[in-house]
């Protein structure tokens, strides 16, 4: 457990510096794509580029900044760059392995070519060094990545699959969360939960697959573990983020508390579950898929009759992820970063004295 810990806290590191870039993207996509609450086709265009490049990239540069200064950020972010146009999906996990790795392996350069370099050609040394270790990088994430997470989620769709044919709907919540923060919701929407819902919507009038991915009420959870027991800049975060997620339907928002702190999975499990039994005990569904996720997006959807089952459901997960998302955090407590602690000190030295 410790390890996981320091691993997470690892990964915190990356992310966390870059929350409020990420707001930013929540932010201007719950107001502004077709769904939201003020459409704009002109603004709408910056939604996919930011999640899609920005956000990962940024995220890539920090982590090798971690291992190797600006030096590793900059072989970080470009090998980010060849795994994020490899792919069609955000590629945060992918950025918080490769751009470590990339720090990494420039740092070895730097280790190895240490007192080597001729006098005068240093500088030259560094730049093309970078550039050409950069360049390598880029183009192996882009022939390889993309076949890669295309598996990854085909398998996670079959999985789904399996077991709601199994009869075992609740349980289905597992690899549907794990698919969720590895940013692939809306293939495991669109591409099972959707279809299979429509076939039963047609022939009942509702489907309950329209709520497994879609309900807002763990990730309502998490992040309110994370606004009351939570550190930092995650703490911090947390009230902007709660009403991008549950009242813009932005669920992507909370991936990055997860991925920051992987334990807190086993909370969207608890969540999600806890939800799920709700529904299959009251025989709930919607009509269609909410769009975006958001409570309102729900109301919209539910059919008569159905909204003390749907309602109930959200309530209920939201409590289970509160509830242990809280447990979690108090005994496995998220490890801040270096500038957090170094913030947190400086606001506690006593007024006029300096930091």
């Amino acid at each position: 457990m410790e390890r996981i810990q320091r691993y997470g806290g690892y990964l915190a590191a990356m992310v966390l510096p870059n929350i409020g870039a990420i707001l930013a993207w929540g932010l201007i996509t719950a107001f502004v794509i077709p769904t939201g609450w003020t459409p704009n086709e002109t603004l709408a265009a910056l939604v996919g580029p930011m999640i899609r490049f920005l956000l990962p990239i940024l995220i890539g540069y920090t982590g090798g900044k971690l291992v190797h200064g600006h030096r590793g950020g900059v072989v970080g972010a470009v090998f980010t760059a060849g795994i994020v146009v490899g792919s069609e999906a955000p590629m945060f996990l992918g950025a918080m392995i490769v751009g470590p790795l990339g720090g990494w392996l420039i740092k070895k350069y730097d280790d190895l070519t240490e007192g080597r370099v001729p006098s005068g050609f240093e500088m030259l040394s560094n730049t093309f060094s970078a550039g050409i270790l950069g360049s390598i990088l880029a183009v192996i994430g882009v022939l390889t990545i993309g076949p890669v997470l295309e598996w990854g989620s085909n398998r996670l769709g079959d999985g789904v699959s399996a077991i709601i044919t199994a009869g075992l709907l609740p349980f289905a919540d597992i690899p549907i969360e794990v698919g969720k923060i590895l940013f692939l919701n809306n293939a495991i929407n669109h591409g099972v939960l959707a279809p299979l819902g429509v076939a039963e919507a047609a022939d009942k009038g509702r489907a309950i697959h329209f709520l497994l991915e879609t309900n807002p009420g763990p990730g309502l959870g998490l992040l309110l573990s994370f606004m009351v027991f939570g550190k930092g800049m995650a703490k911090l975060s947390a009230p902007g983020s709660i009403i991008i997620h549950f009242f813009g339907g932005i669920h992507e928002i909370y991936f990055p508390y997860v991925l920051a702190h992987p334990i807190m999975i086993v909370a969207m499990w608890a969540g999600g579950i806890a939800a799920d039994f709700v529904f299959v005990a009251t025989q709930a569904g919607l009509v269609a898929t909410p769009s975006p996720g958001s409570i309102f997006a729900y109301l919209a959807v539910t059919p008569p009759g159905q909204h003390l089952g749907v309602l109930g459901g959200v309530a209920v997960g939201a409590v289970a992820s509160f509830l242990v998302g809280s447990l979690i955090l108090r005994v496995y407590p998220m490890k801040q970063t270096e500038e957090e602690s170094e913030m947190e000190s400086a606001s506690a030295l006593p007024a006029g004295l300096p930091a």
